[in-house]
């Protein structure tokens, strides 16, 4: 739905969109979503569509303005098919499915919806007195075949539109009275603070201008300049203007998100009226203690669509800023599933807060929001430097060997099917484990395609028990279903494949793990925010700049801005010990490192932070560095904190602490960026190594890839990445013009022009 950025009382929707919101009903599927549909659903709309006879229409698209109270509801769609008939035409919705239909009696309420509101258009557009309407259902396996017809009067169509623009008027009024609000109060909506601080109006007006020239931008911006609100405050201006309508600002920390909505809270101290949404994953804001979709495990699933316009209208008619919160406490109050909640109420949100995977990972889509919405939708790309191998990590997919041994052993005269698709998968990797051989690897450039058919297989077999059999047990379900997913998006990322990519297979112990790994994920990037108005890319370590241009895929004309840093060197004690931290030296310098690290945290009373490069080094030099001062005290970063130890670890750099306290961290990790210790909550930092990548396979084909392509291979796979870290970890320390402290950067590879060119400038001497 497209609300109106003016006074005129005029809703565009498209056809799909307006059906559900009046017909969905019922519970939430089970974990389990058929694929099958999206992945053949154009290969079966074509296939159906060659039988058509010449003077029918494929794809035809329709569009028409009905007059409801006083407003004008433009509704939008594309038919399917019109086949000619004797008395006119008949409309033809086609649908793929991966259910049963031998025993289906009737087409579903929402297609039947979707095809009169077709056939209305038609009929009134060629002042037709009746029309047919044919329901084509195509099973994606058996490739069965069933067709429903009816035949109304235009009069009945008439009246079933009607009934359905009347279903959906209340919410299309919100909309726009909430759409009305928001504009007012954009307009006279002043910048939050008095002044803007040193640099911050540079990027605003950056970001302003990237958005209405339609391009992409690549800011690095440094700590402090108040990022989060200069990318933000431009971004809502330009919804006032009517430049957008929508604003997904997306992250990788949870704690990135909180400064997104402790924005929208200033702002709207100041007057402004957006509705905002974040999303939280499921795992965390699910009610059950198990994770289970299934309406027999859970009372939030179960007849979820019949209660789900109720709150939709309840929230939007109440709310503004809608976090995790808020969320959960409409949800529990009209029974719903949190997480699915939050989903269909982004839908209606100006601004949707959120982790980097709903725009760019494959296996996760909102694209009903998209098709409508994405040429006047802006992504405001925070920490974007994380992006590049959360960008690998998407893109890529593995598989193992042991999942499909257990569902063979399973299944075995259970289900003929899925046994014989499991011991085939099963017996590929056996033979691929002999290739692997001594050296238990193998490496090659192409897409694993014998594995991907007998996968397809096996996900047609697992679709067929999955979709409400009642075979299914309980306990072999969680198997099934996660082996499903997990060959969906091998089968998903081998469509991807190309020169950018490797395949390797590893055998680990008695099992064969294969690999489709994205070397260089910045082709794929640039695709998924195709079509979007604008993508701000922004970051305080966005360095080197034509690193990130290259890998987060920016195009010859996209938009960079440099911002310097509005803080004086003054504020910075820098120190470079130039002692070695390489693995080989660690033991033997390991004395001089206590040592050094010692006389930093005793030279001044105060909280400091130390990072080192691993879990293994930090915990080899706590130990001896607490032999030596036992005295003081500490706290040390766990592996696999939960949020509440996270927050106690935080908690613990207090401002008023009457004795020095270290924390030991490791670089790259929660707790070396996207944290906030301003003042005298944290007086020092020392950084131990230059944050080089472990030495490995996946980091060795890198670098010979971007050697393969005339790039600097070491640096693209290890250098600039590291010095990342270590940016990130030394911005912990400055977070305001009142701030000062000690930065202990200790490596002799700093002393190096190659790593002192990658240190910003204001560390620098």
């Amino acid at each position: 739905m497209v609300v109106p950025n003016n006074e005129d009382r005029q809703v565009k929707v498209s056809v799909r969109p307006l059906v559900e919101y009046v017909f969905r009903s019922g519970d939430i599927e089970s974990g389990f979503r058929t694929a099958a549909a999206l992945h053949e659903g154009t290969r079966i709309h074509q296939q159906v569509q060659k039988m058509y006879k010449e003077g029918d229409l494929k794809e035809v698209s329709l569009k028409t303005e009905i007059l409801y109270e006083d407003t004008v509801y433009v509704i939008e769609g594309r038919c399917d098919g019109l086949i000619q008939v004797d008395n006119g035409w008949m409309v033809d919705e086609i649908k793929s499915t991966s259910s049963d239909i031998s025993h289906m009696e009737e087409g579903h309420v929402v297609h039947w919806a979707q095809a009169q509101l077709y056939a209305y258009m038609v009929a009134k557009e060629q002042g037709l007195g009746q029309m047919k309407i044919q329901l084509t259902y195509i099973q994606v396996v058996t490739s069965e075949e069933k067709r429903f017809r009816r035949e109304l009067s235009f009069a009945e169509l008439e009246s079933v539109v009607m009934e359905i623009v009347s279903r959906y008027a209340p919410y299309a009024a919100l909309r726009i009275r909430n759409a009305s609000r928001r504009d007012e109060s954009i307009q006279s909506l002043p910048f939050p603070f008095d002044t803007y601080r040193e640099g911050q109006r540079k990027l605003a007006g950056a970001v302003y201008q990237t958005i209405n020239e339609e391009q992409k931008l690549f800011a690095k911006a440094p700590t402090g300049i108040g990022k989060t609100l200069s990318t933000l405050f431009p971004s809502v201006k330009a919804i006032g203007e009517g430049l957008l309508q929508q604003i997904f600002y997306l992250t990788a920390r949870t704690t990135t998100r909180t400064a997104a909505e402790q924005a929208f809270e200033l702002m709207q101290s100041k007057g402004l009226c957006v509705q905002t949404v974040t999303l939280t994953a499921k795992d965390k804001v699910c009610f059950q203690e198990k994770v289970s979709c299934r309406k027999e495990d859970c009372p939030f699933a179960d007849g979820y669509y019949d209660r789900l316009n109720g709150a939709i209208m309840d929230m939007l008619s109440s709310e503004t800023l809608m976090n995790r919160h808020v969320i959960e406490q409409y949800a529990q109050k009209h029974q719903l599933c949190p997480f699915e909640f939050s989903l269909d109420v982004a839908y209606a949100a100006d601004v949707i807060i959120c982790d980097y995977n709903y725009i760019f990972d494959p296996r996760v889509s909102l694209k009903r929001l998209f098709q409508e919405r994405k040429k006047k939708t802006v992504l405001l790309v925070d920490e974007a430097h994380n992006l590049v191998d959360r960008g690998r990590e998407m893109f890529s997919s593995d598989i193992g060997k042991t999942e499909f041994l257990e569902l063979q052993r399973g299944y075995k005269g259970k289900n003929d099917r899925i046994h014989e698709t499991s011991r085939a998968v099963n017996q590929y990797f056996i033979r691929l484990k002999k290739e692997c051989g001594e050296g238990k690897r193998k490496l090659w450039m192409e897409s694993p395609e014998e594995l991907i058919s007998l996968l397809d297989l096996f996900v047609q077999e697992a679709e067929r028990e999955l979709q409400g059999n009642a075979n299914v047990e309980l306990e072999s379900r969680p198997l099934l279903l996660d082996t499903y997913f997990a060959s969906q998006n091998m089968i998903r990322i081998s469509k991807l494949y190309d020169e950018r990519y490797v395949t390797y297979a590893e055998v680990t112990r008695n099992s064969v793990m294969i690999k489709m790994f994205c070397m260089d994920p910045s082709t794929l990037l640039a695709h998924a925010s195709k079509g979007f108005r604008s993508t701000i890319f922004f970051s305080a370590t966005l360095s080197p700049l034509h690193y990130y241009r290259d890998m987060l895929g920016a195009g010859e004309d996209d938009y960079s801005v440099t911002v310097p840093s509005p803080f004086h060197r003054e504020q910075l004690d820098v120190r470079i010990e130039p002692l070695s931290t390489r693995y080989r030296d660690r033991e033997k310098t390991k004395d001089a490192l206590v040592r050094l690290l010692s006389q930093m945290v005793r030279e001044k009373k105060g909280n400091y932070l130390i990072f080192f490069p691993s879990y293994q080094y930090l915990y080899d030099i706590y130990e001896s560095f607490m032999s030596d001062n036992a005295d003081l005290r500490t706290i040390v970063q766990g592996q696999g904190m939960t949020e509440e130890e996270r927050e106690a670890f935080l908690a613990s750099f207090r401002s008023d602490n009457s004795e020095t306290f270290i924390g030991f961290a490791v670089l790259g990790g929660i707790f070396s960026e996207g944290i906030d210790l301003q003042g005298d909550r944290l007086n020092g930092v020392a950084i131990v190594g230059v944050g080089l990548p472990q030495i490995g396979m996946e980091r060795d084909l890198i670098k010979d890839y971007f050697n393969g392509i005339g790039k600097n291979g070491y640096n693209y796979a290890y250098v600039f990445p590291g010095m990342n870290k270590v940016q990130q970890a030394g911005g912990r320390l400055i977070r305001s013009e009142q701030d000062t402290g000690i930065l202990m950067l200790v490596d002799d590879r700093f002393t190096q022009r190659q790593y002192q060119d990658l240190l910003p400038e204001e560390w620098k001497g």
